[in-house]
C-alpha cells in the first residue's frame, strides 16, 4: 500500500524538505505524504529510534528519507545541523515546524521552568529552525515554510503555557512572512484542533477521560485525522499556495468558532479524510468507534 494523497505524485521531486517532530504523528504522516509526492525528506527530533522507523518505513514504501538527531531549542546544534543538512543534501526547498509538546496543568500550577520550557520547545525552537534555514539556505533561492499551531483562539485553558507559545508563532509566521517575502520566502502556519494522533495516547487521568468526548464539541462532531493536516501542509508548501503568505490556516472542524451559548445538533454527511495507510487510531478513541 502507498500514501493516498489527493496531490499529484511528483509535485515536490527534486525538492529537499525537513520535517521536525517526524518521528511521530502529524510529523511522521506529513514526512511519508511529501515523501510520496517525490520530496527527499529529512527527518529532525530527539529521538534517533522513532527517526529510525520512520525513515526506515518511507524507504520501504519507496521514498527517500533520511534523519538527524537534534534538539530545536539548542540554537549552537541547531546552526550546525542545518550546515550540515546542506552540505549532505544541497540546498533546503521546505521546512515544517511540527516539533513540539506540552502537557496539562492549570497556570496556577506551572512553574518558571515549566513555562519556559514549554515555549522553548513549541516557539524558539521553531524560530531557531526557521531563521537558521532562512540565512543558511532560503535567503538565496526561496522556499516556503510551515509553522505549527494550535486551536488557542480563545485561550488555552489546562496549557496555557502552549497557547503563549503557539500564539506568539502565530504572531512570529506574519512578521517572517512579511520580512522574507522579498527572497521569495512564503511563510504559513496551520492550527490544527482536536486530531486523531498518537500525542493523545501521551495523556493521563482526568484529561485522558476527556478526550473521548471532544467531538461532541466540535461542530462537524468528530475528530480530525492526521491526514488532513498534512494535506494542508503539503497545499501551504505546494506552487498552488505561492500568492499565500503570512496566514494561518485552522484545521478544527469549526469548533473554535461560535459560542456555547448556540447549540450544537447532530451531525450528518461529516466523513473524514484518511490517506495515511500507516494510520492507528489513538487507543484512547478505540472504544468510542
Amino acid at each position: 500500500m502507498a500514501f493516498d494523497s489527493i496531490f499529484k505524485p511528483d509535485l515536490f521531486v527534486g525538492q529537499t524538505i525537513i520535517v521536525t517532530g517526524g518521528g511521530s504523528g502529524i510529523g511522521r504522516c506529513t514526512a511519508h505524504e511529501l515523501a510520496a509526492l517525490g520530496a527527499h525528506v529529512l527527518l529532525v527530533g530527539r529521538k534517533p529510534e522513532k527517526l529510525q522507523k520512520v525513515a526506515a518505513e518511507i524507504t520501504e514504501d519507496g521514498g527517500k528519507a533520511s534523519w538527524q538527531a537534534c534538539d530545536v531549542r539548542d540554537e549552537d546544534a541547531v546552526t550546525q545541523l542545518i550546515g550540515q543538512l546542506i552540505m549532505d543534501h544541497g540546498p533546503i526547498h521546505g521546512l515544517v515546524n511540527n516539533a513540539g509538546g506540552q502537557y496539562p496543568a492549570p497556570l496556577a500550577s506551572i512553574n518558571q521552568k515549566g513555562f519556559e520550557t514549554v515555549l522553548r520547545t513549541n516557539l524558539v525552537g521553531g524560530f531557531l529552525m526557521a531563521r537558521e534555514v532562512f540565512n543558511q539556505s532560503m535567503s538565496t533561492h526561496g522556499g516556503s515554510i510551515v509553522n505549527m499551531l494550535a486551536d488557542m483562539w480563545g485561550g488555552m485553558p489546562g496549557m496555557g503555557h502552549s497557547g503563549a507559545a503557539r500564539s506568539g508563532m502565530d504572531n512570529f509566521t506574519k512578521t517572517a512572512a512579511f520580512e522574507w517575502g522579498y527572497a521569495g520566502v512564503r511563510v504559513n502556519a496551520v492550527a490544527p484542533g482536536w486530531i486523531a494522533s498518537s500525542g493523545m495516547d501521551t495523556y493521563e487521568g482526568a484529561f485522558k477521560a476527556v478526550i473521548p468526548t471532544l467531538r461532541e464539541h466540535v461542530p462537524l462532531k468528530r475528530i480530525g485525522t492526521e491526514s488532513e493536516v498534512s494535506a494542508a501542509i503539503v497545499f501551504l508548501l505546494s506552487p498552488a499556495a505561492s500568492f499565500i503568505s503570512g496566514s494561518t490556516l485552522r484545521i478544527d472542524g469549526a469548533a473554535s468558532l461560535g459560542s456555547r451559548a448556540w447549540p450544537l445538533h447532530k451531525a450528518q454527511h461529516s466523513e473524514s479524510f484518511n490517506g495515511f495507510h500507516r494510520a492507528r487510531l489513538p487507543d484512547v478513541l478505540k472504544d468510542e468507534d
